[in-house]
């Protein structure tokens, strides 16, 4: 369902097309681009295209508003800084804005030594599309507190 798309810039952009997302990542294997609906169901698709270390991919007629996360699959080398986690949703660097705030649960820890394989897509906040003008009005940007959480 998704094409190739672009690799710039990073990020969620709408296109006349519909959205391109493009994500950095140089050690992963498979990145899936994973589309929430209202009720929190998931509909994931892997993104079709890697140029250099940008994975990316176009999602036809999507539209701003749209709710994503990102899976990211690769090694399990903490030594080497390599913690992929597939069952761990991942919020985009670039998002505009996202659907809520991260709680306090132990599911966002992916683990110290094995990786942790509950799912978390239910407590990590989604980010959302947004047209390239976006009025921050009274928002602030997003930003990730993670005291408390061991």
């Amino acid at each position: 369902m998704l094409k190739p798309g672009n690799p710039g810039p990073l990020g969620a952009h709408i296109t006349p097309e519909g959205v391109n997302f493009a994500l950095f990542s140089s050690h992963a294997t498979r990145v899936e681009l994973c589309i929430f609906d209202k009720t929190g169901h998931q509909e994931s698709y892997e993104l079709p295209a890697r140029s250099g270390d940008v994975w990316h991919g176009l999602l036809p007629g999507a539209k701003a508003g749209l709710e994503y996360g990102y899976r990211v699959h690769g090694s399990w080398r903490p030594e080497k800084g390599q913690r992929f986690n597939p069952a761990k949703l991942l919020i985009d660097p670039y998002a505009r804005e996202l659907t809520g705030t991260l709680p306090l649960d132990d599911r966002l820890c992916g683990g110290l030594h094995e990786p942790d394989w509950r799912d978390d897509r239910d407590v990590v906040p989604h980010c959302i599309v947004h047209e390239e003008i976006y009025d921050w009005g009274e928002r602030s940007s997003p930003l990730m507190f993670y005291g408390g959480i061991p």
